[in-house]
């Protein structure tokens, strides 16, 4: 089961979860969010600890941004993937990836977040497998981003394809047990983020490492 850490921004919290075995780290670059990342000292640092960074994939987590800001911030940030976490339509990502298709910066993935409650219409994600490499089902909330809250993993059996996903909203570490019992054939993993938090944008290591090996016992 592959785990995407969501919400870092503390240079010495980033490093140490980067030694942890997961596979994404997530930096939240919009500016609405209490765990935003964004910086010239966060562009300088991840420059200077390209290496110590190797082993993981970079997400950046966007809402609604303007592609331009979008593509810069790839090649700033050394992104590996772009989570669009927004109202970002099929059109949106269709144009940011003809963009990045002519551009000869760094490329990075597309990963599409969607809001989830009982009413989510999961054909919806169809329309936008053209371009992005994953789905993210979040719980629907009134802000974007995190709300702390699971959606009922259940509606997920509705879901058929054709991305594969992380799931995310609200995963706590007393929440291994559930997800190493829950089943689907396109579930890829999950994203952590707030219910592992001793502060906003500061990781509890330790509880996200006993976390992790609950999952791959």
């Amino acid at each position: 089961m592959k785990i995407k850490v969501c919400g870092l921004r503390n240079p010495d919290n980033i490093l140490a979860i980067a030694a942890l075995p997961v596979d994404f780290i997530g930096l939240i670059l919009y500016a609405g969010s209490s765990r935003n990342a964004a910086s010239e000292q966060m562009i300088e640092w991840l420059e200077q600890n390209e290496s110590a960074l190797a082993g993981v994939k970079i997400a950046g987590v966007f809402v609604n941004a303007e592609i331009e800001d979008v593509l810069n911030a790839v090649h700033d940030y050394r992104l590996d993937f772009v989570q669009l976490h927004g109202d970002e339509s099929p059109d949106y990502c269709r144009e940011l990836d003809s963009f990045r298709s002519l551009s000869s910066m760094r490329t990075a993935k597309l990963i599409k977040a969607f809001r989830v409650d009982e009413q989510f219409d999961f054909s919806s994600v169809a329309a936008y497998a053209s371009w992005c490499s994953y789905a993210l089902f979040d719980t629907r909330s009134a802000e974007y981003g995190g709300s702390g809250r699971h959606f009922d993993w259940e509606l997920l059996r509705q879901y058929g394809g054709p991305l594969p996903f992380l799931l995310s909203g609200g995963i706590a570490e007393e929440d291994a047990e559930a997800l190493l019992q829950f089943r689907h054939p396109l579930m890829l993993g999950v994203d952590i983020n707030s219910r592992f938090e001793t502060a906003p944008a500061e990781k509890d290591v330790e509880k996200i490492n006993r976390f992790i090996q609950t999952l791959h016992r």
